[in-house]
């Protein structure tokens, strides 16, 4: 779907273009934070590994546009990589729900449902990154707005695309308590260790949009808050 995209922008005269990666395109184990250049050096996640790949290929993608017809056609094809997000609009309640949603609801319901315990998948120990919606949508337009010679003087014809996280990462057993306390929820929690961690820790390296002048601006704690809140609207829930 994304090439059909990018090449049917190009075939339609569309000059300039976003294209948003993920963080599961660096190797599983990356030194972390993960720098934009240890791209393509490494194994992939095993899980994800053909979603990587297809974000990877939407990346050299819009490279190959940008020094092909980059000259010839005025184009300017840019590349963000986000940190996982979460925020207003998640899947909530769904098999297929991200960590964040997912815990939200799992809390919520045992709270309902007076559990006395919650069960969550693996040790707890592995550390995941997460960025707020509306710093990812300012990171966006950020980027955009980027003069072209300082987007091209900070990147690389073959290594364009821009890392955009928190900054801090957080282990899935911090996270758990952090939102049954946003939840309100007063059981115990265990960690289900016949489960999988998936990579131990994934925290994206943004100092290059830092020093172009990008920062996030939602604590983590204030946009958890607003998710579940969100949540709770989203399925007509009343507190």
């Amino acid at each position: 779907v994304e090439l059909n995209v990018i090449h049917s922008a190009f075939l339609n005269g569309v000059k300039k273009l976003l294209f948003l990666g993920s963080s599961c395109i660096y190797p599983k184990f990356a030194s972390q934070p993960m720098k934009e250049e240890l791209l393509l050096t490494g194994k992939l996640e095993l899980t994800n590994e053909p979603y990587a790949i297809a974000k990877i290929s939407g990346i050299k993608l819009c490279e190959s546009y940008n020094r092909q017809y980059g000259y010839s056609h005025g184009l300017d094809y840019r590349s963000i990589m986000p940190t996982n997000l979460y925020g207003p609009g998640d899947k909530y309640f769904s098999e297929d729900s991200h960590v964040i949603p997912a815990l939200l609801s799992r809390f919520h319901n045992a709270k309902v449902m007076d559990l006395k315990k919650v069960s969550i998948w693996g040790s707890g120990e592995a550390k995941r990154e997460f960025l707020f919606v509306d710093d990812m949508a300012s990171a966006s337009i950020f980027v955009m707005k980027l003069e072209k010679d300082i987007y091209d003087k900070n990147t690389h014809p073959m290594q364009q695309h821009i890392n955009v996280g928190f900054g801090q990462d957080i282990s899935i057993k911090e996270l758990a308590f952090m939102i049954r306390d946003v939840v309100g929820y007063k059981g115990d929690i265990e960690f289900d260790t016949t489960k999988p961690d998936g990579p131990p820790r994934k925290l994206m390296d943004s100092s290059l949009i830092n020093r172009l002048g990008w920062y996030p601006k939602t604590s983590f704690e204030k946009g958890l808050r607003i998710s579940y809140e969100a949540m709770q609207n989203s399925a007509g829930i009343m507190n």
